[in-house]
């Protein structure tokens, strides 16, 4: 709502200088005055307008405001200090549009998002989760903001890390197919996939002759249709079930998974490096280092190489390997022509997982369904993936640009986030032996290949025991299973509070303590507001849908009572923060915006005692607020991934 008001705003402004100074300002700066004393809404503008037209500051400020006239939903404009334009809204007109809110937004372009992109060989680790819950939040905020959303999770099948599970199992295991299939129809794969893989990590060290072993393998994925390539496909699908399994705990589920074994068996790769070598975007290289290799040609400004994907020394501005085989960044490039709608060309789909609410997850093959969703040709696309691969991912871009595609690169996102280790406390906890000297230190990396981390899975069930203990002794008289839903919620409510609240480019420790407090900036510190605003209702006999009424006499409470009013005016700004999360890439306002929210609720709440209250037409308003901020607070969380039980 508070953002609706600064969009009329914004527009009369926009209009008044169209009209009255023949000036058409793309963007109208709009403040929030220091103290809600001061008005609702400030206006630097009059400063720029200054500038143009050669006048005092006060003097542009006041053509302005005797130009504005009445706009609905505003009380008055005033001019202050300098220069500044202050806007006071009509309390009542906003209570009212609050009351009456509306969940309808006009849609916008469609928009494709791709998040987890776990590498199939292992199971997914704390890590992971961060980008999982960062990508879902991304999502959940632009279908708020009305885009439709092509959630995709990228599948690297024929990578490094797969090759390294299938030498793990033919080399130091001397499985067969069967014997691996055997193994696959035993709980948790993933897990015994993430010790083996840490074992072939030492088994190279231990002798780098036995590196080719993965040359080779590499080779055999990429070509397909052999005993090496089945076992990894085996392998590979089997792991990204579970990936799914997992990420659906956490309510998070995907549309499509693009596989790179298509990329490469449908040609699309043949595709793009025909385009890349008929506009001379790269080159192929007689001498030095990278002589048999086609390199792209990288403007001075892409900054030095570094290792395109995790175990792959070779320079990332090499395309194409002397050996013939494919680099991460090439298959990449092809892939987001395809996003692009720029291939020529497109996957087969088939069905592959099924969600409880019915929806399909669909998976790239190279023939498929014929009645299946359209997936790329998109207009906008964020990538969700660590700050590790900024250099990659700038490749890619900078190939869009050099085949001539710049407006598509300049629609193209790198939504990059740090990573995520333990305190030295959560290491301890997790049974890890953390020498003396290390449990001095901020945090401890994880490393998949010494098997050093958290397996999500582990995370998850240690979270949601540890919420369930203090569940126990707080709620004895409830069924165990209504118990443990409520202490999934409040463990998965933890979780992802915990990972959205840093700023993505802040490494994060992960700590459970700090995760599931009560108090404090926490995912159950506003499951609480939720809960104890429910319980107002209750108790009182009555329910939020019921206060959702306005009344003429809430006006004279409203203006003279700043801390009433001030918790509704906060109460209106999700979309404000939506729209800000959005344009900054940057869910951790609005993780914040639920805790400020939750805390002036609190405030509230013990200064105000709303069912003792004596005056009728103010314990109606005191109701009316508790009503609005619960149901923003639920929308808010919602957002995040949250939800809040009923009790805790």
């Amino acid at each position: 709502m508070y953002l609706h008001f600064q969009q009329s705003l914004s527009e009369r402004v926009r209009a008044i200088l169209r009209q009255k100074y023949d000036l058409d300002l793309p963007n109208i700066v709009i403040e929030q005055p220091p103290k809600i004393a001061l008005g609702e809404y400030a206006l630097p503008l009059a400063f720029e307008l200054a500038k143009r037209l050669r006048k005092p500051p006060r003097k542009a400020a006041d053509e302005l405001v005797s130009e504005l006239g009445s706009i609905p939903g505003f009380a008055s404009f005033e001019i202050a200090g300098a220069g500044y334009i202050n806007a006071r809204v009509d309390r009542g007109a906003f209570v009212r549009q609050m009351l009456g809110y509306s969940a309808e937004t006009q849609q916008k372009d469609k928009v494709l998002v791709e998040h987890t992109s776990i590498n199939p060989n292992k199971a997914a680790h704390i890590g992971h989760l961060r980008n999982a819950i960062l990508g879902d939040t991304f999502v959940r905020l632009l279908r708020e903001a009305g885009h439709p959303v092509d959630v995709q999770n990228y599948i690297d099948n024929t990578g490094v890390q797969v090759a390294d599970v299938v030498v793990g199992f033919e080399q130091l295991e001397h499985k067969s197919f069967e014997d691996v299939q055997a193994l696959i129809q035993q709980p948790r794969f993933d897990y015994y996939c993430w010790d083996l893989y840490a074992r072939v990590s030492q088994w190279y060290e231990e002798d780098p002759a036995h590196k080719q072993f993965r040359l080779d393998a590499l080779h055999k994925l990429e070509e397909g249709n052999n005993p090496t390539a089945r076992l990894a496909d085996l392998i590979a699908t089997a792991i990204l079930k579970r990936h799914l399994e997992t990420m659906q705990r956490l309510d998070i589920p995907y549309d499509f998974l693009p596989r790179e074994s298509e990329i490469l068996h449908l040609h699309f790769w043949d595709l793009a490096f025909e385009q890349m070598k008929q506009k001379g975007v790269l080159r192929f290289e007689t001498e030095g280092k990278n002589k048999g290799c086609w390199v792209m040609k990288r403007s001075s400004s892409s900054g030095a190489s570094s290792d395109s994907a995790e175990g792959n020394e070779e320079d990332d501005k090499v395309i194409v390997r002397s050996n013939g085989t494919v680099t991460y960044v090439g298959k990449d490039i092809a892939y987001h022509l395809w996003k692009f709608g720029l291939l020529g060309r497109d996957f087969g789909y088939r069905r592959f997982y099924r969600y409880p609410d019915g929806r399909d997850c669909w998976i790239s093959a190279e023939s498929g369904e014929a009645d299946h969703p359209h997936f790329g040709g998109v207009s906008e696309i964020y990538n969700v993936i660590d700050s590790r691969q900024s250099d990659p991912q700038n490749n890619v871009i900078e190939a869009l640009r050099a085949l001539g595609y710049s407006e598509q690169a300049s629609h193209y996102t790198h939504f990059s986030y740090e990573m995520v280790a333990l305190t030295p406390r959560c290491a301890l906890e997790l049974g890890y032996d953390v020498p003396a000297e290390e449990q001095k230190r901020a945090y401890i990396e994880v490393s998949g290949r010494k098997g050093f981390g958290v397996k999500a899975d582990d995370l998850l069930d240690a979270l949601i025991a540890s919420a369930q203990k203090e569940v126990d002794e707080r709620h004895p008289e409830l069924a165990d299973a209504g118990r443990k839903q409520i202490a999934t919620r409040i463990a998965i409510g933890a979780l992802r509070y915990f990972m959205l609240k840093f700023t993505k480019n802040a490494v994060i420790a992960f700590d459970f303590k700090d995760a599931l407090s009560f108090e404090g900036e926490t995912g159950p510190y506003v499951q609480y507001a939720i809960v104890r605003a429910s319980n107002i209702f209750r108790k009182g006999d009555t329910t939020p849908e019921r206060s959702l009424k306005f009344s003429d006499g809430f006006l004279d409470f409203l203006n003279r009572e700043d801390d009433i009013w001030e918790l509704w005016l906060t109460a209106g700004k999700l979309s404000l923060m939506v729209d800000q999360c959005i344009s900054t890439t940057e869910p951790a306002y609005l993780a914040k915006f639920a805790f400020q929210l939750a805390q002036m609720f609190n405030n509230f709440y013990h200064r105000h005692h709303i069912l003792t209250e004596e005056d009728a037409t103010r314990k109606a308003l005191l109701l009316a607020t508790a009503a609005v901020v619960r149901r923003e607070l639920i929308r808010t969380l919602a957002i995040l991934g949250i939800e809040a039980p009923e009790i805790m």
